[in-house]
Parts: C-alpha cells; sequence; structure tokens
C-alpha cells in the first residue's frame, strides 16, 4: 500500500529525469549558442572594419602612384615646353640663317646634348625626346637610332594629347609607347602651319612597369595600367591568367574616375579598385585577394570554431558519461520499481557497473525476492481461506438445493405424479453425477451445456414459469473449458433473474465463433440491472475479492482468464430480452497460445456451484 501511494511521485520525479541528459546537451548548446553569435558578430564587425580600410587605404595608395606618374608627365610636359624655347633649339628652326656647317653641327651637338642631359636626369623615368624641323625638314632625337623627318607622322599625331602608339606597327618583340607631339605655334596647337618646331615626347611600357613594381613591391596588390581597346600594362610578376579574367571584367564596366568593387575572380574574392590618369586617360587598376588580407582574421575565427567544436565535443561527452554511469542506472532502478509497482516481483536488476549503484542494485534485488516470497506466502494464504470459504458455500448451498429437489419428489409422489417423480430423479441424478466428479479439471462444452439441461429440467419442474432455449454452434461443443464454467452463469439468470419476478421466466443459452474467440451469451427477461450496477459489476471483475461480493462469477472469471489467458473475462450488460446478460467470452486455443497473460493472483478452480452472486 505504501508502495503504492508513493508511485506518482516517483513518476513525476521519473519524468523530470528521463530528459535529463536532453536538458544536459540543450544547456551546452544554450551555453555555446550565444558565445558563439557574439563572437561571430564581433568577427564580422572587425572584418568590416579592416575590409573598409582596406579599400580606403588601398584607393589612396592608387591615388599616390596615379599622382606620381602624372608627376613625372608633367615634368616631361614642362620641359618640352621649355625645351622649345631654348635659343639652340630655335637656332636648330632658324630659317637657314647659318651658312657655316661648323655652326650647324655645333648647335645639333648642343640640342642633342641637352635632350640627353634631361632624359639622364630622369633615369627612372627615362624620356625620348625627337625636335622636328618643319622649315628645314629635318629631324634630331636622343634615340640611339636615327631619325628622319616624315611631314605625313607629324600631321597624323598632331593631337595635342598624350596617345598610346604613333600610327606605325611595333616591330617584332616591342610594344608601344606613349607619345606627345608639341609644336611652339601660340595658340594652334595640334596644327602645322608650315614653319613650325615640333618637339616629341615618348616613353615606353617600360616607365610603368617600374612604377607598378615599385608599388607592387610595397603592398599585396597585383596592379595593372589599363585602357579599353588596348593592350594593358602588367607588372613583371603578374598573373597572366589572373591578369587576362581582370581584363575581361574590366572591358564590360563602364568605369567612373575611381571604382571599387570585390570581384570573384579564378574562384577567389578580390577587392579591384580603379583610378584614372587624367593625363594619359588610362587606369591604375589594383586586385588585392581578400582572403590572403583577411587571412589572419579567418584563421583566428577557424581556430575559435574549432576550440568550440573540441569544447562542444568535451560537453557532450562528459553527458554521456553522466548518462551510461547515473542516469540510465537511475532509469533502471525506476523501471524495476514500476515492475514491482504492476505486481512482478521476480524482477531483477542487471548491472555491470562497478559504483555505488552496484550495491543499490543489490539490495533492490534482495528487496524484490524478499517481497515476491512474501506475497506468495500471503497469496497462498488468501487461496486456501478462499477454497474453504467455496468449499463450506458448497457444503451450505447443496445441501439446500438438494432438500428442494427431494421435497419435490415427495410432494409429486403423494400426488401420484410418476412422470414428474421420474424426471426429476433423472435430472438429479445426472446433475450430481457430474458435480461430483472431480478427477477433471476441464471438460468440453457440450458436456457443461448437458449439466445446464439436467439443471434448468430441475428449475423447470419447480418452476413451470421457467421456458429456456439453447443455441451452440457444433464447433463450438469440442471446445475444453473450466467444469462447471456456465452452471453458476445459469444458476445466476435463474435465482436472480427468473426468480425475482413472477412474470418472467425466459432464459436464452446462445453461442458463436468469430475473430479467435468463441462467446456464449446467458440472457433472462427478469428484472435486470441499471447501467450503473453493471458498471459496478464489470469494474468488480478486475478487482481483487472483496468480503461483500459473492465470489462465483468473480471465481468464473478468474477460472476463464488463468485457463485461456487475456481476453478471456465475463461482461454483464443489458439483455434484449429486458433483462441481464451475462457474455462469457474466450479465446481459442489458437488464439490463447499469442496472448500471454499478466502476473495476476490465481484463485482456486473450484468445481462447485454458487447461487449466492450479487449482481
Amino acid at each position: 500500500m505504501v508502495l503504492n501511494k508513493s508511485m506518482p511521485f516517483f513518476k513525476k520525479k521519473l519524468g523530470a529525469r528521463v530528459s535529463l541528459f536532453a536538458k544536459m546537451n540543450i544547456l551546452i548548446l544554450l551555453l555555446f549558442i550565444p558565445i558563439i553569435i557574439l563572437f561571430t558578430y564581433s568577427n564580422q564587425v572587425a572584418s568590416h572594419v579592416i575590409s573598409k580600410e582596406l579599400q580606403a587605404s588601398n584607393i589612396k595608395q592608387l591615388s599616390f602612384l596615379s599622382s606620381q606618374i602624372d608627376s613625372r608627365i608633367n615634368q616631361t610636359v614642362d620641359f618640352v615646353i621649355t625645351f622649345s624655347k631654348d635659343p639652340n633649339v630655335e637656332k636648330f628652326n632658324g630659317l637657314n640663317l647659318w651658312d657655316d656647317l661648323y655652326d650647324k653641327m655645333q648647335t645639333r651637338y648642343v640640342v642633342q646634348e641637352k635632350m640627353m642631359l634631361q632624359s639622364g636626369v630622369m633615369n627612372i623615368w627615362p624620356v625620348t625626346y625627337t625636335l622636328y624641323s618643319q622649315q628645314n625638314k629635318e629631324a634630331i632625337s636622343n634615340n640611339k637610332d636615327t631619325v628622319k623627318y616624315d611631314e605625313d607622322y607629324l600631321e597624323n599625331n598632331m593631337t595635342g594629347d598624350w596617345t598610346y602608339g604613333d600610327g606605325r606597327a611595333a616591330t617584332a618583340g616591342t610594344q608601344k609607347s606613349f607619345n606627345w607631339f608639341y609644336t611652339d605655334s601660340f595658340g594652334h596647337q595640334g596644327t602645322l602651319k608650315g614653319s613650325n618646331l615640333v618637339v616629341q615626347a615618348s616613353f615606353g611600357h617600360e616607365n610603368i612597369q617600374n612604377m607598378l613594381d615599385t608599388y607592387k613591391a610595397g603592398g599585396q596588390g597585383d596592379p595593372i595600367f589599363y585602357h579599353e581597346g588596348e593592350t594593358p600594362i602588367l607588372n613583371r610578376s603578374a598573373s597572366k591568367k589572373l591578369s587576362s579574367e581582370l581584363t575581361l571584367y574590366l572591358d564590360g564596366k563602364q568605369l567612373a574616375d575611381t571604382n571599387q568593387e570585390v570581384v570573384l575572380l579564378d574562384h577567389k574574392n578580390y577587392l579591384v579598385s580603379a583610378v584614372k590618369s587624367p593625363q594619359l586617360g588610362w587606369y591604375l587598376v589594383d586586385i588585392v585577394p581578400l582572403d590572403q588580407m583577411l587571412g589572419p582574421i579567418s584563421s583566428s575565427r577557424n581556430l575559435f570554431y574549432l576550440s568550440m567544436v573540441l569544447l562542444f565535443v568535451v560537453g557532450i561527452s562528459a553527458s554521456v558519461l553522466l548518462y551510461r554511469n547515473v542516469q540510465r542506472p537511475i532509469i533502471k532502478l525506476i523501471r524495476g520499481l514500476q515492475s514491482v509497482q504492476r505486481g512482478d516481483f521476480s524482477v531483477q536488476i542487471k548491472s555491470n557497473v562497478n559504483n555505488e549503484f552496484a550495491f543499490l542494485f543489490y539490495r533492490f534485488n534482495e528487496m524484490s525476492r524478499q517481497i515476491q516470497d512474501l506475497v506468495e506466502k500471503v497469496l497462498g494464504e488468501k487461496l486456501r481461506a478462499r477454497e474453504a470459504t467455496l468449499k463450506q458455500l458448497q457444503a451450505q448451498i447443496n445441501p439446500h438445493f438438494l432438500y428442494n429437489c427431494l421435497g419435490y419428489i415427495i410432494n409429486m409422489a403423494q400426488m401420484k405424479e410418476q412422470e414428474a417423480v421420474v424426471s426429476m430423479a433423472y435430472n438429479l441424478s445426472a446433475y450430481y453425477r457430474y458435480t461430483t466428479r472431480m478427477e477433471r479439471e476441464t471438460a468440453t462444452v457440450a458436456e457443461e451445456i448437458k449439466l445446464l439441461v439436467n439443471y434448468l429440467d430441475i428449475q423447470k419442474l419447480r418452476n413451470e414459469r421457467i421456458e429456456y432455449t439453447i443455441d451452440i454452434p457444433d464447433e463450438m461443443l469440442k471446445q475444453q473449458v473450466p467444469r462447471l464454467m456456465l452452471q453458476p452463469i445459469v444458476e445466476n439468470a435463474v435465482i436472480h433473474g427468473v426468480g425475482k419476478s413472477y412474470s418472467s421466466g425466459e432464459i436464452r443459452i446462445r453461442g458463436e465463433i468469430s475473430g479467435g474467440c468463441c462467446r456464449v451469451y446467458v440472457d433472462d427477461d427478469g428484472p435486470g440491472l441499471s447501467a450503473d450496477g453493471q458498471e459496478a459489476l464489470n469494474r468488480k471483475m478486475k478487482e481483487p475479492l472483496q468480503e461483500e461480493m459473492g465470489c462465483g462469477l468473480w471465481n468464473t472469471n478468474q477460472r476463464i482468464y488463468h485457463q485461456f489467458g487475456e481476453g478471456s473475462y465475463l461482461h454483464f450488460t443489458a439483455s434484449p430480452l429486458g433483462g441481464f446478460r451475462t457474455e462469457i467470452i474466450w479465446q481459442t486455443p489458437a488464439a490463447a497460445e499469442l496472448s500471454q497473460p499478466s502476473s495476476q493472483p490465481s484463485t482456486q478452480q473450484g468445481d462447485t456451484l454458487h447461487a449466492n452472486d450479487h449482481r
């Protein structure tokens, strides 16, 4: 009783402890998730700030490089303008004022010397200068190759702006150069008047490459010099494949003076920055691998995530260890207690642990064995007491039934009703012959039906109102059932049904086999029971035998259950005849083999009749 009262408390505790493993894992997740979210957020903020700084720094460096290139070009332009005003240069174009060849050679030498000197001063930015005299149809240059005067060449290149290439086909193995043609015609740049002095300044792509190499040596980028429709100028260590993909990307873009964008090139993210050179109209383009620039941040982020994964694995491992060594033994112990609550005192907890729980399991197994022994002793005493009660009831009821039948025989004999006397004596003899034979505990349904016929004929002789019908299928007649299974039910219908009303008297016994079960319905047209009474009687069949209730129906229900297993029982309901119906349901042998009865207390399978059942 104390165990039954305490089990709801343990069930509540079990509900809380069964999910302990899940709760611990959820707690670990709840501990890790905020940390990971906060770190991810801070890492993204740091990456964003660094990326912005990188973009701004990249634009500044490109702008500085562009200003350096423009500064070199401006120095070249300033020299060309100043050089064109030099007296020796003007003398070179001097309308044939000199007659002396020596003076002419001296002038050419001085002019050429000045051009070479200027180019030597700017050795980091070497420039080729060429002086054309339209009046003398001559040309002089600091180029090692001889330059000839070409009027058409000048006409085609007098644009007033820096151009890439001079209209001539480049020789094999060489690239175009940047050229600027300046004439001394005031206010008429870009035109030839017939007596102009033209100065040509040109520098090759090597100058740009030198600047790009210097820029690349101080950073992480890979700069190029780009103009749409022209072959880009690359730094000397540039990746040809990457530069080709970058050129294709730039050809499809409408570039502004300053551009910056993250682009996917060669399956990697690059920061592409472009700054336009005002003097040349070309773009300084730099590509910076973001993954490489942000590599330390990514490495620290990945290291943190790896640490979190390792910590999570350690946490889950600790949770699993705790579950296996603490929660699982507790669950085993609680399941053992639940089995004890259900009445299974033979339960034993097996354990392969060698800790404190091993002692608890040992003590539980000892307790379970002691309880089982105690229950078996108490149950045995109850069964012996119930057997004595049944025998006492049999001794009290059977003589009374016999006295009534003998009294009926005496009365019929005095009334000279020979046929009634013979019929009563025959049925009474057959009835007691069957009930007193104790060598077998089971009988066929056919034998049980014969007993019912004897019993009902006896009752019909005593009470002429009684009418009965029996309809049992042939295949059911061969079924083996506990002896005296049907007689107590019919006796209950006679005494508590027909016997309590002067207007009733019909008893109907019908059987059927369906769904692997045999069913026998015993109906009477007596006063019956209310719905609450039927429900109470059905409930009592599932409870232990109580002192205030009769034991005939309860004992029959127990005998059916233990004979045929689960799914075999008595059920009480209203009868179609208007009275009371008792349904006897048992499984056929094939179906009974599939059903295993639970450990309910067994009862004495008595072979006596009990007429004192209460509804």
